[in-house]
This record gives C-alpha cells, sequence and structure tokens, in this order.
C-alpha cells in the first residue's frame, strides 16, 4: 500500500506538531482508498486529549472519533489514517504506538525537534500485529 498527500496537507502536519510542542500533536488523514493507493486529501487535527503524558503520547477520544467519522461522511471522505508528533523523537514508532494502532490505518509520524519539525514517515501497522511496516508516502 502506498499513500500520497498534498504538500499543504504535509506543512499542516509540520506546523501542527510545531504549535504544540512540547506536546504531542494528534489528528485524521481523511480521504480515499484505491486497489494500491491511500490518497489523503484532508488533515483535521484534533485536541490531544491526553492529560497525564501530553509529552509522550496522545489520546483521540471515542467522542472525538466518532465526530471524525461524521465529518469524513460530511465531505464523502473516510479517515484513512492517523497523524501525530513526536517531540525530540524520531520519526518512528514506539512501542505504545504499536500497542495502540488499528490495522490498515496508515500512521504519520513527524519529529519535532526543539520546536522545528523534521522528517516525516508513514506506518501501517503489520498483518500479524506484531510490528509496523514503513508506508511509501509521496507528497504531490
Amino acid at each position: 500500500m502506498k499513500a500520497t498527500l498534498s504538500p499543504e496537507n504535509r506543512d499542516q502536519i509540520r506546523r501542527h506538531g510545531e504549535s504544540t510542542y512540547p506536546h504531542e500533536c494528534c489528528g485524521f488523514l481523511m480521504g480515499t482508498t484505491g486497489e494500491d493507493q491511500k490518497t489523503i486529501t484532508t488533515t483535521v487535527p484534533v485536541d490531544n486529549e491526553r492529560t497525564d503524558a501530553a509529552r509522550n503520547r496522545y489520546l483521540i477520544s471515542p467522542d472525538a472519533y466518532w465526530e471524525g467519522e461524521k465529518e469524513a461522511r460530511r465531505r464523502g471522505l473516510e479517515i484513512i489514517g492517523i497523524y501525530h508528533s513526536h517531540p525530540n523523537h524520531p520519526a518512528r514508532p514506539s512501542d505504545y504506538d504499536l500497542e495502540h494502532a488499528l490495522p490498515w490505518l496508515s500512521y504519520i509520524i513527524v519529529a519535532v525537534q526543539d520546536g522545528q519539525a523534521q522528517e516525516l514517515n508513514s506506518f501501517v501497522l503489520s498483518d500479524d500485529h506484531t510490528h509496523f511496516e514503513p508506508e511509501q508516502l509521496s507528497v504531490l
């Protein structure tokens, strides 16, 4: 599976990560899917509802997820992934991310070092749910 997003959506994710630094940001990736392709057309920031460890964890509440699903349907899209930031850590999934991941979704992670967005990578949960696999992410 491959994923694409626009430069504008990439920049929105990067700016969101910078604006919430030193806490993690999070949001929805909305778009469409094809046979081997996810097309991210919209990024929707969501409040990180984690209060005890917002520097290294994020939480999208069930209510926020439900609202995101309704918004995606209203736009004729679907939630095809989640993005979040890793303040002062690499843009790769943590063990915590693995424990809470859902199959099939794209997980874009942006590294934010000292308040500045750095690399941005995408991953999908493996079929056996034991690890993340890198997902080819193209900015078009």
